[in-house]
C-alpha cells in the first residue's frame, strides 16, 4: 500500500509534496528583527531534508509584538526584503515557504531563553510596555500589561494585514496566524487572560472578535490561490479556560471566512497548567477539529517515528504532521522516514552517495 505520509496534499493552489511540515520554532537570535545567516542555514538545511512545508518561526508584526529582543520581525519593508533570500532557496528545493505572523501581547519583553533564561526583561535591559486584553500579568514576576483600547486593537489588526502583504511580496506561499501558546490572539480567546466587559470580552462571541478580525484582515489581503493557516491552543489545560468545544466552534467561524487549515497545539495561557505531555498527546485535538468542522488539520507534539506519523495520516486524525524537536535533531528525518516506509523519494544529488 502506498504511503499516506508521502502522498501529496493540495490546499487552494498549493500542492505540498508530502504531509511532513516543519512548525515554527523560535531561534531567538535576530538583531532588531532582522534575518541572519543562522536563519538561512537553519531553514535551508530543513528544506534540503525533504519536508513539504517550512513555517518560519514567530515573526512579529510590530517591535512590541516580539517575545524577546531576539525575535524575527516583519514590521518594515527592510525586514521583508531580507527574507527573499530564504523563500527563493526553499522554493528551489521543491518546498513551500510559510511564515507565522505573531504578536506576543502580555508575554512579550522577555529575555532570550537560551541566553538569559525565560524571564521578563528589566528596564535597564531595554524592556518595553506590553499589551493585553486586560491588565492581568502572565505570571507572578511579569509586568501588568496595558489594557488595549479599541484603537490599540484596530492598530494590531492593521499590523497583521500589513505584515501579510509584505510576506506575500517576498515569496511566502502560506501564512500562519499565531493564536496559540498564550500570545496576544490566544489571550483574547481565553477567559484566563481576557477579563474585559466590553464587546471584546465576556461571552464566547466577544472573546473571538479580535482574533476573527485578524484572520479576516489577513485573508482579505492574502492572494486567493494561497492558503492561510491558524495555530490554536485547543485547550488551556485549566478548568474555566479555553477548551476543545470552544476551539471547534472557533474553527467553524474561521472556516467560514476562508481559513484553510487548523494547526492544533495546546497550552501556554498560564505558566502553571498541568500538561500531560507524551507521544502524540495533542493528536486527538486535531482529529476532533477535523471530524467536527470538516476542515484540514495538522497534528503536533512528540511525533517522532515514521510509522507513528504514517498512522496519524492513514487513520484520518490529521492531514499533516508537524515535527518540531525531531527536525531540530535530524533535518533529514523525511528522507529517512521514506526509506523506513519503503517509499522512494528523490534525494539531493549532492547526497546520493549517502543514500546507498
Amino acid at each position: 500500500m502506498p504511503s499516506r505520509l508521502f502522498s501529496p496534499l493540495k490546499i487552494r493552489g498549493i500542492e505540498f509534496k508530502n504531509r511532513i511540515f516543519m512548525p515554527p520554532m523560535d531561534m531567538f537570535c535576530a538583531e532588531d528583527g532582522m534575518f541572519s545567516d543562522w536563519h538561512f542555514v537553519h531553514y535551508g538545511t530543513r528544506a534540503v531534508g525533504g519536508a513539504a512545508l517550512i513555517i518560519q518561526e514567530a515573526t512579529a508584526v510590530s517591535p512590541e509584538g516580539r517575545i524577546s529582543p531576539g525575535d524575527l520581525g516583519i514590521w518594515s519593508d527592510k525586514h521583508a526584503k531580507a527574507f527573499k533570500r530564504i523563500t527563493d532557496f526553499v522554493k528551489g528545493k521543491g518546498v513551500v515557504p510559510g511564515i507565522q505572523l505573531a504578536h506576543a501581547g502580555r508575554k512579550a519583553s522577555v529575555a532570550i531563553p537560551w541566553k538569559d533564561g525565560d524571564r521578563p526583561l528589566a528596564q535597564q535591559e531595554g524592556a518595553w510596555e506590553t499589551l493585553g486584553p486586560s491588565p492581568v500579568p502572565f505570571g507572578p514576576n511579569f509586568p501588568v500589561p496595558k489594557e488595549m483600547t479599541k484603537q490599540d486593537i484596530d492598530g494590531v489588526v492593521s499590523q497583521f494585514a500589513a505584515a501579510a502583504k509584505r510576506s506575500v511580496s517576498v515569496g511566502y506561499d502560506v501564512a500562519e496566524l499565531h493564536m496559540a501558546h498564550g500570545y496576544l490572539c490566544h489571550q483574547f480567546l481565553s477567559p484566563l487572560a481576557n477579563q474585559r466587559t466590553d464587546e471584546y470580552g465576556g461571552s464566547f462571541d466577544n472573546r473571538i472578535r479580535m482574533p476573527l478580525a485578524v484572520a479576516q484582515a489577513v485573508r482579505d489581503v492574502w492572494p486567493g490561490h494561497l492558503p492561510v493557516f491558524v495555530r490554536v491552543s485547543a485547550t488551556d489545560w485549566v478548568e474555566g479556560g479555553w477548551d476543545l468545544q470552544q476551539t471547534i466552534a472557533f474553527a467553524r467561524r474561521l472556516k467560514s471566512m476562508g481559513i484553510d487549515l487548523i494547526d492544533c497545539s495546546t497550552g501556554g495561557a498560564v505558566p502553571d497548567a498541568k500538561i500531560p505531555a507524551g507521544p502524540g498527546f495533542q493528536t486527538p485535538f486535531a482529529a476532533a477539529v477535523r471530524n467536527e468542522v470538516k476542515i484540514p488539520t495538522a497534528a503536533v507534539g512528540f511525533i517522532t517515528e515514521p510509522f507513528q506519523a504514517e498512522q496519524i495520516i492513514a487513520n484520518g486524525q490529521a492531514d499533516a504532521v508537524l515535527l518540531g524537536r525531531e527536525l531540530l535533531r535530524n533535518p533529514y528525518w523525511p528522507l529517512q522516514a521514506a526509506r523506513a516506509l519503503k517509499f522512494d523519494v528523490p534525494w539531493p544529488s549532492q547526497y546520493l552517495r549517502g543514500k546507498l
